[in-house]
């Protein structure tokens, strides 16, 4: 049954500056340069380059304020004549906007490197294969990952080709093939699996090396003992001594297991680099921040759009339908470029504030570098001082670093939970993450301290800490188990 009633609500949207305040928070130094570019292409009333101050004497002012003599007119750069076409409408209104927001433009980037799968097939071409075999090697290159694995079993790589090449195959061929292909560069490609991978490998070094050929029938024979470092088992199924286990074991450590990741694509080396948001220098104690704005460029309100409005302002009575149009595109561009210099503005501004804000609280490890020295911190502490919300700190703090004399950090690392000591002060999980990482550090790795153990080294130093929760910190720290750290 449909009704009809009237109903009040209170709802909150947020403008479309605070939409644009809240994405430039959120992006880093190294894409804050890229989104003022962008920016800076899609709007002409804004430029880069330093303020000029005539361009400033009326940022002040209302629309309604403006003043020139009409006279005058002949002697702007642009006037309005110039601007507007002779037919009625200007040629802006002619353009066909034919894209949606949802539509994708991907920019296709052009590489001059060769891919992984290029690098293999080029191998390819050097064997001495017929056309069955080519296009049979081609598939199985296709199968396999950037890791240098074929992990699709071959059974069904049988029926896939059975499909698409319509060529019957059975497994015995398809193994000769991926022979072929294990034979290439780099050592290991083409590998089911980890054991197989690393036989591949060491069967391609010197076999007239006692070590290599013990690594070998090691991974051979007694791989599951090696995985979960069994060496007594190994020692005295072989008759070997630790000498000779060491040194075959050096050998099968020296091998790569993902051995697609070898291969560098010179287009790549860039990859993985990072700029600083904040740059933080102790001057003999006085700690000076400073924001990173080496790449970002000045903005300012393009002088000859100002201009120009104020020509249109200036005939504002006597204004056609086309003119009120330029208009109203003049003014729209010019507010849209004045937000976003305000936002830039308020961003430097928010960020400053926040990190000042965590220096603040964090002082003495800024000071010293020591990871025990960090007090627990949580980003509701950061919004009380700031004063800002808590969603605002979070944003702050996503995706951005600080280099310090001892390093780029990420901001998250200065955020954690805290817990009371036996003396009843309140420390970082941080510190006792770094005691944790010391303690095992420290440890015989013939005899890697356990998880109780550990549970009772931080209970002598004050921190009662449950095993579970040791298990918890060291994995957060990618610590294996006491029995994977074992070594000779």
């Amino acid at each position: 049954m449909l009704k009809q009633r009237l109903q009040q609500k209170l709802l909150q949207k947020l403008s479309p500056q605070q939409i644009q305040m809240i994405k430039l928070l959120e992006i880093p130094a190294m894409q804050l340069e890229q989104r003022i570019k962008a920016e800076i292409e899609e709007n002409p009333a804004l430029e880069e380059g330093a303020v000029e101050e005539d361009s400033l004497r009326n940022e002040q002012q209302d629309d309604d304020d403006f003043s020139s003599d009409p006279n005058d007119k002949d002697k702007e750069e642009f006037t309005l004549e110039d601007y507007i076409d002779e037919d009625e409408y200007p040629s802006y209104k002619l353009n066909a906007q034919n894209y949606s927001k949802d539509d994708k433009r991907d920019e296709i980037p052009f590489s001059v490197g060769l891919s992984f799968h290029d690098y293999l097939e080029s191998q390819l071409g050097l064997r001495s294969l017929d056309e069955r075999q080519r296009m049979l090697a081609l598939y199985i290159l296709g199968n396999i990952d950037d890791d240098g694995y074929l992990r699709r079993r071959l059974e069904n790589i049988v029926d896939d080709v059975a499909f698409t090449l319509d060529i019957k195959t059975d497994e015995p061929e398809l193994i000769e093939i991926l022979r072929i292909i294990q034979e290439m560069d780099p050592p290991g490609i083409g590998a089911r699996n980890l054991q197989e991978c690393l036989i591949l490998q060491i069967s391609a070094k010197d076999m007239d090396s006692p070590d290599v050929i013990l690594a070998q029938r090691i991974l051979k024979d007694f791989f599951e003992e090696f995985t979960r470092k069994h060496y007594d088992k190994i020692i005295a199924r072989l008759n070997i001594g630790d000498n000779q286990l060491k040194g075959a074991l050096d050998e099968i450590l020296k091998l790569n297991p993902k051995p697609g990741s070898s291969y560098t694509d010179p287009q790549n080396k860039g990859y993985g680099h990072i700029i600083p948001d904040f740059i933080l220098e102790n001057n003999e104690g006085d700690l000076e921040l400073s924001l990173n704005a080496k790449n970002v460029p000045d903005l300012k309100i393009s002088r000859t759009y100002n201009e120009m409005l104020h020509s249109y302002q200036v005939n504002k009575g006597n204004n056609s339908k086309s003119q009120k149009e330029a208009l109203n595109f003049v003014k729209q561009k010019l507010d849209s470029a004045k937000w976003f210099i305000d936002a830039i503005k308020q961003r430097q501004n928010t960020l400053f504030v926040t990190m000042n804000a965590i220096i603040n609280y964090q002082r003495e490890y800024f000071l010293t570098g020591d990871e025990t020295k960090l007090k627990p911190m949580i980003l509701k502490d950061i919004a009380d001082v700031t004063g800002l919300d808590v969603s605002t700190i979070s944003r702050v703090a996503n995706s951005k670093y600080i280099q310090t004399n001892f390093g780029i950090i990420s901001l998250k690392f200065f955020f954690s939970e805290g817990m009371q000591t036996e003396s009843g002060e309140e420390v970082s999980t941080r510190e006792i993450k770094k005691i944790l990482q010391n303690c095992i550090d420290a440890e015989d790795k013939r005899h890697p301290v356990t998880d109780d153990k550990l549970a009772e080294i931080l209970q002598e130093k004050g921190y009662h800490i449950a095993r579970r929760t040791i298990a918890k910190y060291r994995e957060q720290l990618n610590i294996p188990v006491a029995r994977m750290r074992k070594e000779l």
